[in-house]
């Protein structure tokens, strides 16, 4: 009895000081930071190994028609049948569960912030992890960004609301996992911070120098331990070397392009809320639990066109950048992406949006320059360097986050 109220009573004080002092949130941003990265690591990982349970390899999609090593019987049925398969494995886990869990991520992330004061179920990172994973690992064409952030922020508000936060400071301990994930998922520190702090805390229109001093507190710690696990390499591999613009006058061009981009980020948006709003009225008054399962066999006739469509898709962003892809496909691959991501995420799937309009950006932008290159010759610049100014273009445009 004497050990527990001695226990209490330092807790107490502990948990008082880390409530209401500068020292307390820079402890508390620390250990959101470690979390996040932590868990950006893990979820990592995850995903390979339900990848490699489901395909053979950590990463799957990018060679086309190609049959799963564990289960070389179905050849092509494959791609129809593995989606559904995952659809009951992650869909009663998540309405079981955590219902926040499916869809992007972030927008569940902005609510608790704008609503419920940052408060985020413990069990949401656990289940949207698992489920994100499933959902991944078995062709879903979703992001692993949305998810992270999730995680990084559910890790985020359970920390504060164990010693008790007031809401103010839960908010910004939110927005330090937030950034803590997007930083070490990207290996991009100033990314994490600019997100955090763009799309956490702008929504409240409350913004402080303690509350920017924290998520980069945080981001910088997640994208050290990233670091550790996953190596210091650069985001978009592939990229070709020396790319610039060889005169003034092709800024015009990217002053087009960036017009082009945004409005396909804003399609992209539409038809991806579109679709959420078709799915829920066919779907009706069905059990949920079983809708990405029957959403899992509609993916998979997609899949069976677009083996591309597999999964996170970076190895095909990377191949398209670096000039892997006819023009034609390059067109196929981004209204794809469109589609397979949406179709995903309408009937029931859990995973973000970042790497799906990455590789819109990106698919969209090669054609772009392409399209310039047979135009107007060497003049017009590479065309991976539109290829990067679309990838910025259409997240900007579909996230409505400019400096993320």
């Amino acid at each position: 009895m004497t050990g527990r109220l001695v226990s209490r009573r330092w807790r107490g004080r502990a948990g008082g000081w880390l409530r209401g002092s500068r020292g307390g949130l820079v402890v508390l941003a620390l250990l959101t930071g470690a979390g996040a990265g932590l868990g950006a690591v893990a979820f990592r990982y995850l995903i390979y190994f339900c990848t490699w349970l489901a395909t053979g390899p950590g990463q799957f999609g990018q060679q086309g028609y190609v049959a799963s090593a564990h289960l070389p019987w179905l050849g092509l049925g494959f791609f129809v049948l593995i989606p559904a398969i995952g659809g009951l494995m992650y869909g009663p886990l998540i309405y079981r569960y955590a219902w926040e869990a499916r869809g992007h991520g972030v927008p569940e992330v902005m609510i608790a912030v704008a609503d419920n004061g940052g408060r985020i179920r413990p069990q949401v990172s656990v289940v949207k992890a698992v489920a994100s994973a499933l959902c991944i690992g078995t062709g879903g064409s979703v992001g692993r960004e949305g998810p992270i952030v999730q995680i990084g922020s559910a890790l985020a508000s359970s920390l504060g609301q164990w010693v008790r936060m007031p809401e103010s400071r839960l908010r910004i301990l939110v927005a330090c996992g937030a950034g803590g994930g997007i930083a070490a998922t990207f290996n991009a520190p100033v990314t994490g911070v600019f997100f955090g702090v763009e799309l956490i805390l702008l929504i409240l229109r409350e913004f402080s120098i303690e509350a920017l001093f924290t998520v980069m507190l945080s981001a910088m710690v997640a994208d050290v331990i990233g670091e550790a696990f996953l190596g210091a390499g650069r985001f978009l591999t592939g990229f070709p070397s020396g790319v610039e613009l060889h005169h003034p006058r092709n800024y015009l061009l990217v002053a087009a392009l960036a017009v082009i981009a945004a409005l396909i980020g804003t399609g992209f948006k539409t038809v991806l809320y579109k679709t959420e709003d078709l799915c829920d009225r066919a779907w009706k008054s069905r059990p949920e639990w079983a809708r990405p399962a029957v959403g899992g066999i509609a993916l998979g006739l997609l899949l069976l066109a677009v083996p591309q469509m597999y999964g996170v898709g970076y190895p095909v962003l990377y191949k398209a950048v670096a000039g892997g892809y006819a023009l034609w496909f390059l067109i196929v691959l981004a209204a794809g992406r469109m589609i397979a991501a949406s179709l995903t995420i309408g009937t029931g799937g859990s995973g973000g949006v970042f790497a799906p309009s990455l590789f819109v950006g990106a698919t969209s932008g090669m054609a772009l320059g392409e399209i310039a290159d047979r135009l107007l010759g060497p003049a017009a610049g590479q065309p991976a360097l539109y290829a990067a100014v679309a990838m910025g273009a259409v997240i900007a445009s579909a996230a409505r986050a400019p400096l993320t």
